[in-house]
């Protein structure tokens, strides 16, 4: 092992949950931190992996800047109210990065973030950057997420892979099922409806 073992994290789905509109039934992403609200199961499965000697960091994508929809210092400043109360329950996330480019952008975006990038999920740009900041061994690491795009960054940087995976979450079954014929997608190597069992299954795969 040449480095620290390190879990990467996405945000949305993985760590809180989106944003329901409960007038038109629109569904965002959280840009202010009060509108943060950790999913079940995250605080216990983050503290299981950090007192098994993980490094923990998020990494996101967070194409609201390029799409005209929040500010980018909307984004940091979520992103830090996040880390901040991870914190209070003695958690530390010790790096993020957010991908806010979106190949199309849209009305009022910031063009300077439209276009392709490096960065956004599911290449691999932002996870291999948090393996260089943090030092991390990839092979012994893994990506934790909710999507495609996230098991498909993971595997794109060598690393290990995990899918929270919500009974309602039926779009998702291709991945947790495995393979088809058909399919050429990734899958992820561990799975749980929430964090604290994705967190157990990774520590019982790393055990074997």
């Amino acid at each position: 092992m040449s480095g620290r073992r390190g879990v990467i994290l996405d945000r949305d789905g993985t760590l809180i949950d989106v944003v329901r509109d409960e007038e038109t039934g629109a569904i965002s992403t959280a840009f202010h931190p009060n509108q943060l609200v950790l999913l079940s199961g995250v605080v216990e499965g983050l503290r299981l992996l950090a007192d098994a000697g993980f490094a923990l960091a998020m990494a996101t994508n967070q194409p609201g800047p390029a799409k005209g929809q929040f500010s980018a210092a909307a984004v940091r400043r979520t992103n830090d109210a996040l880390v901040a109360r991870l914190a209070q329950d003695g958690i530390r996330i010790e790096a993020v990065q957010a991908c806010m480019h979106h190949p199309s952008g849209g009305p009022g975006g910031d063009a300077s973030l439209v276009g392709p990038c490096d960065c956004r999920k599911p290449v691999p740009g932002m996870l291999k950057a948090l393996e260089r900041e943090l030092g991390l061994d990839g092979g012994a690491s893994w990506m934790v997420g909710d999507s495609a795009a996230d098991v498909e960054a993971g595997e794109a940087a060598g690393m290990r892979t995990a899918l929270v995976f919500p009974s309602n979450r039926c779009e998702l079954c291709p991945l947790r099922a495995g393979v088809g014929a058909a399919s050429k997608r990734a899958v992820p190597t561990v799975h749980g409806a929430t964090l604290n069992a994705v967190a157990r299954a990774i520590l019982a795969f790393d055990a074997t």
